[in-house]
């Protein structure tokens, strides 16, 4: 076996996707210069877009209102909230729904959960990513799992991934307009890596490390400091115990900001139909 390749249990060995590689090797390389291109306001400017694209486009939009329908909103809101996730740069809105669907429906199978724990921290974290399998990045495939967005033009659209990333040049003008490039470094590239990681510390850490309120079939787990970056969704063995509850947090110091942002949403009468964890 090469070093280009990776043996996977009941099918063909995966190879490494270089295209893949090339675009997060870049843009982890670009983030490496962030100390030269350093100011407060730079990075305010990505404290703010990971809370942005981060909490209200993935916690909020893509995860808790598109995947597991925890609450309901009018459909303008949907669509902002689905187009603020997809500024986050994780992939069509469709596929993210779907292979989160798919994590939850084969939780830690080896051959159906997209990023199973069960193949270690590496896989979980990025190596699905870097050794992208077919039936879960290829178009037709992983559709199947979404059929409520991919009846909508609009999130074909969004899915696209010429579309997805044409949508990161209007973000990175109006950043170079504010602030030169130390906004685009800290706005763009680290904001994205950051988050990147932030996320993939849901699909690894949290089925290894942290405490158990619930017993689910799975190893998940809540993990404080994961929901710290994530704005809630570290409390992950509250949620696969109940994944279409809206609050991921249960106990009072369980803090899940995504939580508060759905509350002010409630509270505008902008969503309803809020499903709560049973008493």
């Amino acid at each position: 076996m090469t070093s280009n390749s990776v043996q996977v249990d009941s099918e063909q060995t995966l190879k490494l996707e270089w295209t893949n590689v090339a675009f997060f090797g870049a843009f982890h390389a670009l983030a490496l210069t962030a100390p030269w291109f350093f100011s407060w306001k730079a990075l305010g400017v990505m404290i703010l877009l990971h809370w942005l694209f981060g909490s209200i486009g993935i916690c909020l939009g893509f995860h808790r209102l598109l995947t597991h329908r925890s609450l309901q909103v009018p459909k303008v809101v949907e669509y902002a909230l689905a187009v603020i996730g997809t500024l986050a740069l994780q992939g069509g809105v469709i596929f993210w729904v779907a292979g989160h669907r798919m994590h939850h429906l084969h939780t830690e199978d080896v051959d159906n959960d997209p990023y199973s724990a069960k193949r270690g921290f590496w896989w979980s974290h990025m190596g699905w990513v870097l050794y992208p399998r077919e039936k879960f990045f290829n178009y037709e495939s992983y559709r199947r799992f979404a059929p409520d967005l991919d009846r909508d033009p609009f999130y074909r659209w969004l899915d696209r991934t010429e579309n997805y990333l044409m949508l990161q040049i209007p973000v990175a003008i109006v950043l170079y307009l504010l602030g030169g490039w130390s906004f685009i470094i800290y706005g763009l590239v680290l904001r994205a890596v950051f988050l990147w990681h932030s996320t993939w510390f849901i699909n690894s850490a949290t089925h290894l490390f942290g405490y158990r309120t619930y017993e689910a079939e799975d190893n998940s787990r809540n993990l404080w400091w994961a929901a710290l970056i994530t704005y809630g969704e570290g409390w992950h063995n509250n949620h696969h115990a109940q994944p279409n509850v809206a609050k991921a947090g249960r106990k009072w110091w369980e803090i899940d900001v995504t939580w508060w942002a759905i509350q002010v949403l409630r509270s505008l009468g902008l969503a309803r139909r809020v499903v709560m964890p049973p008493n």
